[in-house]
């Protein structure tokens, strides 16, 4: 690749990604928040300055690689696992439910929209299966009990899968930890996916955010009721469509963690 064509890359890349980073980036220097979108800026340890720079990605024999490969591995082997399991479209997205159950407080600073009890009834009212190790560590103490599953961090290979939403978003949680060995292009589709998904998620929670406008496109928070059965088809329709899209790209990360791995043999 010439210096020409990695420059058309570059700014390809960065004006892809600007409608999204710019926007976060004028709300933090005025020093407001977003309850939805600064989620993949500050949960996740990748900086927007990061984000932005592309790059090819590495050769297999590459020092920086090959000093990395346990990390690699680690990928390798819980997105590998993901791939071979059936998904569970049955959720609901009630994993936000019960990180409010019976709570005198909420994690973000959002009315209920359903009001305490309501909001409580819901969750109690429901099969609760959540595989996602990093929100089922968000119960609630009364809620923990109501999940039928009990993932864990040092287990989430036996328990991810490909229709779990905050998996989807750690599509690009495991595209960035494979960042600068990997082309940027692929992070930013994780990034893409992510950044939809997060979306869904916040609409499906419990969390009345009326007035709110969602970046890029300036739409207007709406929420998606899934304590009704019209409700739980959309969230079923466009948790299936995530489902879809991410597949592509988990398998393209499974093919780069293998070329990684595969170098100096």
């Amino acid at each position: 690749m010439t210096v020409v064509e990695r420059e058309v890359r570059a700014v390809a890349h960065g004006a892809r990604l600007a409608p999204y980073v710019e926007p976060h980036l004028r709300r933090r220097a005025a020093g407001k928040k977003h309850p939805v979108h600064d989620f993949l800026f500050t949960y996740y340890n990748h900086r927007p300055a990061q984000l932005l720079r592309w790059h090819p990605g590495l050769d297999a024999d590459d020092a920086y690689v090959v000093a990395r490969r346990e990390r690699i591995a680690q990928v390798h082997e819980l997105l590998a696992a993901t791939a071979g399991r059936a998904g569970n479209f049955g959720c609901f997205g009630l994993h936000e439910w019960a990180m409010v159950h019976r709570a005198d407080a909420t994690r973000h600073p959002m009315p209920l929209r359903l009001g305490a009890a309501a909001t409580d009834a819901v969750t109690e009212s429901h099969r609760i299966a959540c595989s996602h190790f990093d929100a089922f560590r968000f119960f609630t103490p009364s809620a923990v009990g109501l999940n039928t599953l009990s993932p864990a961090p040092d287990d989430r290979p036996a328990y991810e899968q490909p229709a779990c939403l905050h998996g989807g978003i750690d599509l690009y949680k495991h595209a960035y930890r494979l960042s600068p060995m990997i082309c940027s292009d692929l992070v930013a589709d994780a990034f893409e996916l992510a950044w939809e998904i997060r979306i869904l998620d916040m609409r499906a929670a419990p969390y009345d955010m009326s007035g709110w406008t969602l970046d890029p496109t300036g739409e207007p928070w709406t929420p998606v009721c899934i304590e009704t059965p019209e409700g739980k088809a959309e969230y079923v329709a466009a948790q299936r469509g995530f489902a879809e899209r991410g597949a592509p790209i988990r398998a393209a990360l499974i093919a780069e963690c293998e070329r990684l791995l595969a170098g100096g043999r």
